[in-house]
């Protein structure tokens, strides 16, 4: 905390209010820029939230994918939708870093929501994770710009949190640090 802001009640009692008002307006504002950027630029500060969507229609495997999640990196913002309107919906309220995008969703292909995604969000990082491990859907995938392919069968607990973890560590993101309280 900086001195300045202990200023004796005595002083102040010098100044008309409004000028007390708003030098408590400008220490409070001060107080708030010193807690988001701090005083010790060596250090680099991260504000940014680190977003997450999962696409599928099974309630359950999302569930257990946001549990997953959940448990490794708390600090995520995960969101979940059922089908390719709700996702739209999502993705263009709060741009996610990262979706899991399931093949076969009630409306529309993942792989074309994928698509449509990409083209209004390119670095987005989409992981194709579907029960339907076949070569013309990883062909697929990586023609509609998905980012990594996994089988739902083959694919574990461990290899799905070892894939974010890269993922964050080349985005250069600390899930372990502080958000500002979030």
């Amino acid at each position: 905390m900086r001195h300045f802001a202990l200023i004796p009640i005595k002083i102040l009692s010098i100044f008309p209010l409004n000028t007390v008002h708003t030098l408590f307006t400008i220490l409070f504002i001060i107080s708030k820029v010193e807690k988001i950027g701090g005083s010790d630029t060596s250090q680099e500060r991260t504000i940014h939230m680190f977003n997450a969507l999962i696409v599928e229609d099974s309630s359950f495997y999302r569930q257990l994918l946001k549990e997953t999640l959940c448990s490794q990196f708390p600090k995520m913002d995960i969101s979940e939708a059922a089908d390719g309107e709700e996702a739209l919906k999502k993705v263009a309220a709060v741009p996610p870093d990262l979706i899991f995008m399931d093949i076969r969703l009630p409306d529309e292909s993942g792989l074309e929501l994928t698509r449509k995604i990409k083209m209004q969000y390119p670095n987005a990082i989409i992981i194709i994770l579907t029960s339907y491990d076949l070569p013309e859907y990883r062909e697929a995938a990586l023609q509609y710009k998905a980012n990594h392919f996994l089988s739902k069968g083959s694919a574990t607990k461990e290899h799905i949190l070892a894939l974010v973890k890269s993922i964050l560590s080349e985005r250069k993101i600390d899930m372990n640090k502080s958000n500002n309280g979030r």
